[in-house]
């Protein structure tokens, strides 16, 4: 079942979008998608619905995050052998973690905000995992059953901030509308295996990315179990697994994003992104 939350920013409703790509309006079965609502039961009793009787969403609304109440966005650095290939760096024997700000969360097709003083906003379309249920201590055997969905995320980075300004990378990682998510949060049963997908990304309809999600060094399971090893992940949080080659940084020479770029990116199964590209202001 694909879940999705839509209308008007900080006031989205839940959805579920029917076989004929419709939308259903979920608001009188759960208040949002969020908390408990995310377990993989309680999403399996809500796909059990007839989407013939849920209201018709008119229109094409704008879409929000297909998750509310995100506690944690993790990112997960050079997890593609591609990707550490482009950059140089040698694969590590433990993942790379970094986090990224709740407030970069922004909806799917909402704009990339370049911003103040940046030079190097890049791109990075990435599977992502939102977590569930509660889960600490958990092996990377039953890592998955800790997942409500899979969904498309575009890991918008400031390559200045993130490795030339000192610290960490989450200040390169987490200016505002640098985490578009979805459009939709897809379940489990519909996705099969994480690790076969394709994902692709361009920029003005150029192809920059191509890749899938088998060129992964560290599976979701993995990352999962291993995250779980440390801290307790909660029902919302978000896991950005990784992007494959062809980021701007990565190009000869580098390619950044600036305002009038059109940023188009998918995973397969997941849906497609679009965002437009936008420069900075004061009022944002």
């Amino acid at each position: 079942m694909k879940f999705l939350r839509y209308g008007p920013k900080g006031r989205e409703k839940p959805a579920l979008l029917d076989p004929e790509g419709h939308i259903r309006d979920l608001s009188n079965h759960v208040v949002d998608l969020r908390g408990d609502v995310l377990h993989p039961d309680r999403l399996r009793q809500l796909a059990g619905i007839r989407p013939e009787t849920l209201p018709l969403v008119e229109g094409t609304p704008r879409l929000g995050p297909p998750v509310a109440g995100v506690g944690t966005i993790f990112g997960i650095g050079l997890n593609y052998r591609s990707h550490a290939l482009e950059t140089g760096a040698k694969p590590q024997s433990e993942p790379l973690v970094f986090s990224k700000a709740v407030t970069a969360l922004s909806g799917p097709n909402d704009p990339i905000v370049i911003p103040r003083n940046s030079t190097k906003t890049d791109w990075e379309c990435e599977l992502c995992v939102i977590i569930g249920a509660k889960t600490q201590y958990v092996d990377e055997l039953h890592a998955l059953n800790a997942v409500a969905g899979y969904a498309v995320i575009n890991d918008v980075s400031e390559r200045e901030f993130q490795k030339e300004r000192g610290g960490q990378f989450i200040k390169g990682k987490s200016c505002d509308s640098f985490a578009p998510i979805g459009p939709w949060l897809v379940t489990t049963d519909e996705i099969g295996s994480p690790q076969d997908l394709d994902l692709w990304l361009k920029v003005n309809g150029s192809q920059r990315q191509t890749g899938n999600t088998s060129d992964m060094i560290f599976s979701v399971a993995f990352l999962i179990s291993h995250l779980s090893q440390f801290l307790t992940l909660m029902p919302g949080d978000v896991i950005a697994t990784g992007t494959p080659s062809g980021v701007g940084m990565g190009c000869t020479p580098p390619v950044y994003l600036k305002p009038g770029d059109v940023v188009e990116l998918g995973v397969e199964g997941l849906g497609k992104q679009r965002q437009e590209v936008v420069a900075w202001a004061a009022s944002a």
